[in-house]
Order: structure tokens, then C-alpha cells, then sequence
């Protein structure tokens, strides 16, 4: 019998640990949820990755100082925490919507105002299928200066840069079918067939390799439907400045962004940059005041969507609108050219249509050489000293000045990198 037992007790034991070995298999863990994030091919950018820091070498001696003329200053008593870490600490969203509503200000949850766009996205019971909405409310102008909530207003779809106008509450459950649900989202590979040169290798930049760094294919955005109560159309700037102004949640706020917004104007209108919020030349920087994004004891956070462009570029071109050197030197003329949604390709194609009719939508985009939104670079503790190089370096190249201070995270949708 002693044999038999012993034998019996071996065949349990093998049994047990292949059990114990199938249950760890099946059971998910931090490593296994890791992989399954990065099957679309996006990978979690260590502390560092996510966006290039300035390099004096590259960029200037002074590209890390601060704007000595800088003459705008915060009330004495703005005070805010510098201690906390931010980097890797906002919460993913997928798409983000700005409603217009004329206003810098607003109840302390949007959502809570009566009858408003922004209260229907809340109520109606209609989810986005594609992730996570961020909705805020904006100071872009609705269509009616005597605006009330209830009113036909436009709204402001990122990354997609697409703005969506005669949205009324009742429709938006249509809205979120027919404009939110096909939208690209922050994790949407970036259109790769405009793309003349290969995606960079990011599988480095995480201990558990990405199962597959590119899409193999891009599902078409479909046509809106034919019985679409609303009208489209691209946004008209290359980058846009998102600053929070909600002073019922915070003052910081409320103080911070007019300062910011002066300040940031005193550099663009140089540079032939400056939008404001009525201003409809192709190109160049808007600014909007949005409500509550979060982390308001950080003030002022400013969040800036860069376009990618479409066009495919000579060898040396930069095919995101990040800076790079073209025979040895930098070009300024043609970044700022190309903030203006002037491109060399551009000029060209302008030439050739000449007397050739009106342009599609999708045509328009690429001969300014603006597509979607493929960044997003969300800075906290900004003040008005930080934001010449902010323009320099940050919305026009896709550079970070201060990472391991104001950096809270984002997206690079070209690169296939999240902070999340």
C-alpha cells in the first residue's frame, strides 16, 4: 500500500500545481493588463518619453529661460502646490468636446446647467462607444449673441479638429451615433497612409513589449447620414490653447487665464499666430477658456492640441510639425509658415488649383497641411514668464520646457505613446 500512496500523493500533487498553474494563467494581472492596453499599439511613455525636452544644442541657449520682458505677474497671493508629482496622474479620455457657450465662467458642474448641451451629454443615456468624453464648456462664441442653453449652439469635436455646429440638447443623442461614436480618439493610430516615412520603434520604451506597434488597418470614419440635423466643417487653426478659467471651482483659475491669454498674444501676434475667438484665417493659434479639467491646485493648467500633417513632405520634412533640421539649420520661416497652414507642398498644390474649382473638405485639409489632432501636451503650473518659450518650443515644435515640473501628460498619436 505504501507505494500506492506515495504514487496517489504525487499524482495530487502534479494535479494541484496544474491547477494552480491553469488559475495564475487565467487570472489577470498588472503585467497581462499591460499587454492588453498595448494590443492597439500604444505604449505607457515612461517619465521622460512622452515629449522631447528643449535642447540648447538644438534649440538655443535660452530655450530653457524664462521671458525676461515679461511684464504681466500673478497676484501676490497665488499660490500653488509644488510639491506633488504630475506626470502619469491624468485619467485617459478618448475625445474631447468644446461647447460654446460665450461665457469664461460657469456653475460649478457644467452639467448641472439647465437645459444646456452639457447637461443632455450627462442625462440622455447614450454612452460613446469609443472611450471616455472630456466635456467642457468654452467661451467660443455661439451663434446667437442673446444665447440662451436650450439654443442651437456648435460644439468643438478633438482630436478630430472638426466643429459641429446646430446642436441642440434633444440631439445629442444623435450627436454621439453619428459624430462622437466614429471619431479618432487619442489611442487612434494616426493615418499612416499620408505618411512617408515608418512610425518610430517604441517597443524600448516599455518593459512589456506593445503585441503590435502599428494598425493594420484604419476602419474609415463613416458619412454623417444624410437626415443629420447638424453641419460640419475642419476647424480652421493648425494648434489650439486650452486654458481653465472656472473661478466658481477655483479663483486661481479665474485669474490666471486672462493673464495667460495676454500674455500668449503678446508672442503669436508677432509671428502673424494670434486668433481670436471669431477669427477664421486658415492656420495660426486659438486660444479658449474651458471649465474645470481637474488638478485646479496646480494653476494655471493649459492644454495644447497640435494638428499632424497629412501632406507627405519632402526628406527632411517634418511630418507632425515637430522642428527638424533641414540641410544643418533650422528654417524658421517655414515653421511659422507652416502654423499658418502654409506648407512648400501647399504652395505648390495652391498653384496647380488655380481655376479648377472648389475644393472637398478632405482636400482643403491636406493642402493646408492640417489633419486631426495628433498631440496633446497638458501643462500645469504655467505662468506668464513661461510663455514665450511655451509658443517657441511647445506649440510650435512639440518640445517640452519644464517636464519634471509642469508636464501632467497627454498623447502622441503618431509615435503611439499615452502618459496613462
Amino acid at each position: 500500500m505504501a507505494p500506492f500512496s506515495t504514487n496517489r500523493r504525487k499524482m495530487t500533487a502534479t494535479l494541484t500545481s496544474a491547477l494552480r498553474r491553469g488559475k495564475a494563467f487565467l487570472t489577470p494581472t498588472s503585467s497581462s493588463t499591460a499587454i492588453h492596453r498595448l494590443v492597439d499599439g500604444f505604449v505607457k511613455a515612461p517619465e521622460g518619453a512622452l515629449f522631447p525636452k528643449v535642447d540648447p544644442a538644438v534649440d538655443g541657449e535660452d530655450c530653457d529661460h524664462d521671458c525676461e520682458s515679461c511684464s504681466i505677474k500673478y497676484p501676490a497671493k497665488f499660490k500653488i502646490d509644488e510639491d506633488d508629482k504630475l506626470y502619469g496622474h491624468v485619467n485617459q479620455w478618448a475625445t474631447h468636446m468644446l461647447v460654446a457657450t460665450g461665457k469664461t465662467d460657469w456653475v460649478r458642474d457644467v452639467a448641472d446647467e439647465k437645459g444646456s448641451v452639457m447637461e443632455a451629454v450627462r442625462d440622455c443615456g447614450v454612452e460613446p462607444r469609443n472611450g471616455k468624453l472630456m466635456l467642457s464648456a468654452s467661451n467660443m462664441p455661439p451663434p446667437n449673441d442673446h444665447h440662451s442653453p436650450s439654443d442651437p449652439t456648435t460644439i468643438l469635436l478633438l482630436p478630430s479638429f472638426t466643429i459641429i455646429e446646430n446642436v441642440t440638447p434633444k440631439a445629442v443623442p444623435i450627436l454621439i451615433e453619428q459624430h462622437i461614436n466614429p471619431a479618432p480618439t487619442s489611442t487612434t493610430p494616426f493615418p499612416s497612409t499620408f505618411l512617408k516615412h515608418s512610425p518610430p520603434d517604441v517597443s524600448a520604451l516599455s518593459l512589456n513589449p506593445p503585441l503590435n506597434t502599428q494598425s493594420d488597418s484604419i476602419t474609415p470614419t463613416p458619412a454623417p447620414s444624410s437626415s443629420s440635423p447638424f453641419t460640419t466643417r475642419p476647424c480652421p487653426h493648425k494648434y489650439l490653447i486650452l486654458l481653465c478659467s472656472q473661478k466658481t471651482r477655483d479663483a486661481r483659475c479665474g485669474q490666471s487665464a486672462p493673464l495667460l491669454r495676454r500674455e500668449l498674444e503678446r508672442h503669436l501676434r508677432p509671428l502673424g499666430l494670434y486668433r481670436d475667438l471669431r477669427d477664421e484665417r486658415p492656420g495660426g493659434v486659438g486660444i479658449y477658456f474651458i471649465s474645470h479639467v481637474g488638478g485646479h491646485k496646480y494653476s494655471a493648467n493649459m492644454m495644447i492640441y497640435r494638428r499632424g500633417e497629412v501632406t507627405v513632405g519632402d526628406e527632411g520634412r517634418s511630418i507632425d510639425g515637430q522642428d527638424e533640421d533641414i540641410g544643418g539649420r533650422q528654417v524658421e520661416a517655414d515653421e511659422v509658415d507652416g502654423a499658418n497652414g502654409i506648407t512648400r507642398d501647399s504652395r505648390v498644390e495652391a498653384t496647380m488649383a488655380k481655376g479648377q474649382g472648389k475644393t472637398s473638405e478632405h482636400e482643403e485639409k491636406n493642402s493646408l497641411g492640417m489633419g486631426e489632432g495628433s498631440q496633446c501636451i497638458w501643462l500645469a503650473r504655467v505662468r506668464p514668464e513661461d510663455c514665450e518659450g511655451i509658443v517657441k518650443h511647445t506649440v510650435l515644435k512639440g518640445k517640452v520646457i519644464k517636464p519634471e515640473r509642469q508636464l501632467r501628460g497627454g498623447f502622441d498619436r503618431q509615435r503611439g505613446l499615452v502618459s496613462w
